[in-house]
């Protein structure tokens, strides 16, 4: 059973969420607390069985520790325009500093190779330092043995090996490796992790070799970062956020998943901990919108081809031919469970892996798919005739369907209803496929898909608004308020100055905005079905600012948008969604919020001229 809370242990042995930083190599991501001990670390990628997970679990999940070995305050941040990550340690005796990053020499689709660095440099006086290395395998439910060979330890378990390289002496405890060294100004150290097997040969990673791959992944970083158009007063934030999607992209197939972690909760001691390893369609959407409007074409290409290559989108399609997430394979079957041995973040059970979300219906992934094929169209290439044929099948399925319930954008657990935002989406999807095949001559049904758009317009006007809340509400016929709705001005669905939609964002101000912080939705009146409360959902906060921006009230718009940012971590990262007491929750770094925060900049600096 999971362990509940001692009433007399504190919660010190673990960094809270906000406390990290993420660095990856395209195929998979580690998380860096701020004292220097990677607790989250999937290999050989996103989706695969964690090696080290004790921010899910302390004393089970593994870990790699690496820090000054005396008391020290401590400090992160990026190097410039980069995805390496360096922890500094400050001491009277001495400045330190870990530098961490996962080598990236190019954008190929080669998805074998997988090298942790940590490299260490003594900068000012001199500083003792201790590492611990101790993989737990597949969460730790997998024994694994351990061996020194030829100057490496290798940590061999039945479904992964393991090789660590280190440049000081490393001797064996148990299952797992220490290392305790003394570095002077300007001496360095490194370690090296690296999977090996059948096709991967074990390898040395000397101090030389270490700093040759240092400047060439940050290199390839900032080579990426310069196709960047965004010359805006968030540049700072905006880059930081356009780095972190890309490091959300799985190079081998073109996906992008929605966070790197799995069960970080909503809420501490909650139960709404999920795994947001896959590929959602509505979030990669979004995240195709982002990169586009900064220039990253490839990255929206590469979405593309996902999209039609490992899930399918051509030919025809069926009610249950498209899912609202997929593995970053392309695979639907992301069977859940829980993870009864791990007592969760700060005693946050039950531990999830997969997600039973992958079989519930949201009607809207077929607007955000669309609008996505639709800006890669117009921004980037005209889709093929054949991806055409694919999007002609989804919007004739969507004209067949559009007028039924289902579990709606929030993946609520408390059965399906009748959501304006998914008749909303589904208006996206048709109306964008019209203006595709008007502007580029394509065959296609417009009188019908002509008229089930009109009929979707004219339902969310009558039975989406509300007379007694005077406003547009979460489900049509209801009175119950839902940030969702936000997205009527954003995708030209209404004018951003109607009346009634003006009326509609007053009311969502008075009931769900809080200091810039915006709910999603108020449990209690409209119950989804999960126990506990909720954060402030952080996605929806910059759609605030951003429909404030396109009703011309720039000055409430830009405060909340300033507001934001201050609930960013200290490296400029957001998870799900913030707490009462102004903390990170749920999983982190979501690409949901990072994706709002560049659209809700990029149309902010624009109205602000």
């Amino acid at each position: 059973m999971t362990a509940q809370k001692p009433d007399d242990l504190a919660d010190s042995r673990y960094s809270p969420i906000a406390e990290h930083g993420l660095i990856g190599d395209l195929r998979t991501t580690a998380l860096v607390a701020s004292d220097g001990t990677i607790d989250w670390y999937c290999c050989p990628c996103f989706d695969a069985p964690s090696v080290f997970a004790s921010i899910l679990d302390a004393g089970r999940g593994g870990s790699f520790e690496l820090a000054a070995d005396v008391p020290t305050k401590t400090k992160q941040f990026y190097l410039p325009d980069s995805n390496v990550l360096i922890t500094r340690f400050f001491s009277t005796e001495g400045v330190g500093e870990v530098q961490d990053f996962m080598p990236i020499l190019d954008d190929s689709r080669e998805s074998d190779r997988h090298r942790l660095i940590r490299r260490v440099v003594c900068v000012r006086g001199s500083l003792p330092f201790r590492a611990r290395v101790a993989p737990r395998f597949n969460y730790g439910r997998e024994a694994h043995t351990l061996r020194l060979e030829q100057g490496q330890a290798i940590f061999e378990s039945r479904s992964l090996t393991l090789a660590l390289t280190a440049s000081v002496p490393i001797e064996c405890q148990g299952p797992d490796v220490w290392s305790d060294f003394k570095l002077h100004e300007g001496e360095s150290a490194v370690f090296a992790l690296d999977r090996i097997g059948i096709d991967v040969a074990p390898r040395t990673c000397p101090a030389l070799e270490a700093e040759e791959l240092l400047a060439a992944t940050v290199a390839f970083w900032r080579r990426w970062l310069s196709s960047s158009r965004y010359r805006g007063r968030w540049r700072e934030m905006v880059h930081r956020s356009a780095l972190t999607l890309k490091l959300l992209t799985y190079a081998p197939t073109g996906a992008i998943v929605a966070a790197p972690t799995a069960s970080l909760p909503e809420q501490i001691g909650g139960e709404r901990n999920w795994d947001y390893r896959y590929v959602w369609i509505r979030d990669a959407a979004f995240c195709v919108y982002a990169l586009l409007r900064l220039g990253f074409t490839e990255e929206a290409e590469a979405f593309m081809n996902f999209l039609f290559e490992h899930v399918g989108v051509c030919g025809s399609v069926t009610s249950d031919s498209l899912q609202i997430m997929y593995g970053i394979d392309g695979r639907s079957e992301l069977p859940e469970s829980e993870l009864e041995h791990l007592e969760g973040h700060q005693y946050s059970a039950p531990v999830r892996i997969g997600n039973a979300a992958v079989g519930q219906r949201q009607l809207d992934i077929y607007g955000e798919l669309v609008d996505s094929v639709y800006l890669y169209d117009k921004w980037g290439q005209p889709i093929s005739s054949d991806q055409w044929e694919g999007v002609s099948s989804l919007v004739d399925w969507v004209c067949g369907h559009w007028d039924e319930p289902d579990e709606g954008i929030w993946e609520t657990r408390g059965g399906r209803k009748n959501f304006l935002h998914s008749r909303l989406m589904c208006w996206v999807a048709i109306e964008r496929a019209m203006r595709m095949a008007n502007h580029r001559g394509l065959p296609a049904d417009m009188r019908r898909w002509r008229q089930a758009r009109d009929a979707i317009y004219r339902q969310i006007m009558h039975r989406g608004w509300s007379p007694s809340r005077r406003a547009f509400v979460q489900c049509l016929d209801g009175d119950v308020l839902d940030a969702a709705v936000l997205m009527m001005p954003l995708v030209k669905f209404v004018s951003p100055t109607d009346p009634k939609w003006l009326r509609t964002l007053d009311a969502l101000a008075e009931d769900l905005v809080s200091d810039s912080l915006v709910y999603r939705y108020d449990p209690e009146a409209s119950p989804d079905g999960i126990r506990g409360e909720e954060g402030t959902f952080s996605i929806c906060s910059f759609w605030y600012v951003e429909a404030l921006t396109r009703a011309g009230r720039l000055d409430e718009a830009r405060l909340a948008f300033e507001k934001m940012l201050t609930y960013a971590n200290h490296l400029g990262l957001y998870a799900e969604e913030i707490g009462r007491d102004g903390e990170q929750r749920g999983n982190f770094p979501l690409a949901f919020t990072h994706l709002a925060l560049i659209s809700a900049a990029f149309n902010l600096d624009r109205a602000l001229g």
